[in-house]
């Protein structure tokens, strides 16, 4: 017995529905992404490790998906020596920016900056598969770099806010600073401990402030300095309110009396971002969380969040400022800020929503059935007509039995379906029923604007 077939754990196939409703997410994002000036371009599935380890820290780097060279990457291999950069030294993309960024520095002299780009693509991790956590999945990534100003963070949070106002999904924007996140290491004492503050910071939603607290004394913290950010990750009140607290503290006003000049920078940028995005009348509300890490290393300014308001889900779309992603490739001083949305995820909440429009579903606006050989000819010059002005059109392939044709046409949504046989040929005439109304109308053979008008 042959063995029924399977696919891996993590991954999906996609049907005809699904499909249109994927497309219905890709097409949305795209057109903002163009209104706001950004081009799309394309990077390969597979990079060279040495582009992608490093980039996301020590966890990121353990979710690698590693290739090998070839089918008989072990034949050469010294078994004496470490055999992972022996045999894989390519891997399948993490994300879509550190390929975006090696993308820069391989193409800087065809690139005008500031440069503003857009990617649709896989992504893959080796992640543990869950509700809403893939180990295959599409990002939706914009980005702009060759640019300090902040007037990119606020397009982004505008992308945001226009995405999910036409997908009609209520959502949170959240913004932190990892330079306030650095000002926390700093004024606790312990400015080693940035990245096992920020990567235990960054589980907060998943394990809780005890665990958190308890992870960082694991590294080396001490209880004097987990009351500190304890105190911090606490804080209520207003953006305005948390930003004024946050810069007493960040000015000797914490239990250490140190004082965070990078902090405060952070808080400078802070408050120009959100001044920005209040004289832009963005819609979805927006607040600043001072728990908000994101794990991955490469970020240096604000970083952003998305939740869904009315489903339960991880976030959806997040990013941040990276200014030191090209320096490792060789082209320093060139600042970046870039977000990606979630494809997969946005997916199932608008299907836990029910926010997908009804009509995606529909393979063509009309069917034509098909009742012979003279018939399908009398048939042809409407159906080439109908198309070259945009209506998608099927007509049935086989002189097979009306019900069959009417249940095909059931099956796949096409909400018209026309019928003509040897009356209709010989008037000169298309004869085209609504299925959801039972309208029927007849027009004559070359009125395709009245056709159209009818079908569309």
């Amino acid at each position: 017995m042959a063995q029924k077939p399977s696919i891996p754990k993590g991954t999906r196939d996609f049907g005809q529905q699904e499909m249109a409703e994927r497309n219905y997410i890709f097409d949305t994002i795209r057109s903002v992404f163009k209104t706001f000036g950004y081009t799309q371009i394309e990077t390969p599935a597979m990079e060279n490790l040495s582009t992608l380890l490093g980039k996301y820290g020590d966890e990121g780097d353990k979710l690698l998906f590693r290739i090998l060279n070839s089918g008989d990457a072990f034949a050469d291999a010294d078994f004496s020596k470490p055999l992972a950069s022996q045999v894989c030294e390519k891997g399948l993309r993490y994300d879509l920016t550190v390929p975006f960024a090696r993308f820069v520095v391989q193409h800087q002299n065809d690139i005008s900056f500031p440069f503003k780009r857009f990617q649709i693509q896989p992504v893959w991790r080796a992640d543990r598969p869950q509700k809403g956590r893939y180990r295959e999945f599409y990002q939706c990534d914009a980005d702009v770099i060759g640019s300090k100003s902040q007037i990119n963070e606020l397009e982004l949070v505008q992308i945001v806010d226009r995405v999910f106002g036409l997908l009609d999904v209520n959502v949170l924007i959240k913004i932190n600073n990892r330079k306030v996140l650095t000002g926390f290491a700093e004024i606790c004492g312990f400015p080693d401990k940035v990245v096992d503050i920020t990567v235990a910071i960054d589980k907060l939603d998943k394990i809780g402030l005890d665990a958190v607290k308890e992870e960082m004394s694991q590294k080396g913290l001490t209880q004097q300095a987990i009351d500190v950010i304890d105190s911090i990750l606490k804080l209520s009140g207003s953006t305005e309110q948390k930003i004024a607290s946050m810069r007493t503290l960040m000015n000797g006003g914490s239990a250490s009396g140190i004082v965070s000049e990078t902090g405060l920078r952070g808080l400078d940028e802070l408050e120009e971002l959100f001044g920005f995005i209040a004289a832009a009348g963005v819609k979805h509300p927006v607040e600043i969380d001072l728990s908000l890490a994101r794990g991955l290393n490469y970020y240096t300014g604000a970083i952003f969040e998305v939740k869904a308001l009315d489903f339960e889900i991880g976030s959806i779309c997040g990013g941040g400022r990276y200014d030191n992603l090209t320096g490792i490739f060789g082209l320093p001083d060139m600042s970046g800020v870039g977000i990606s949305f979630g494809a997969d995820r946005i997916y199932d909440v608008l299907k836990g929503l029910g926010k997908f429009p009804a009509d995606l579903g529909c393979s063509a606006n009309i069917l034509f059935a098909n009742m012979g050989t003279e018939e399908v000819a009398y048939l042809l010059p409407v159906v080439s007509a109908l198309r070259s002005n945009g209506i998608a059109v099927e007509l049935y392939p086989e002189n097979t039995k009306l019900k069959k044709q009417f249940d095909y046409a059931d099956r796949k949504n096409i909400p018209f379906l026309s019928i003509n046989g040897g009356d209709e040929m010989g008037a000169g005439i298309i004869q085209i029923k609504n299925l959801a109304t039972g309208d029927q109308q007849t027009f004559p053979k070359d009125d395709i604007e009245g056709i159209i008008s009818f079908i569309s």
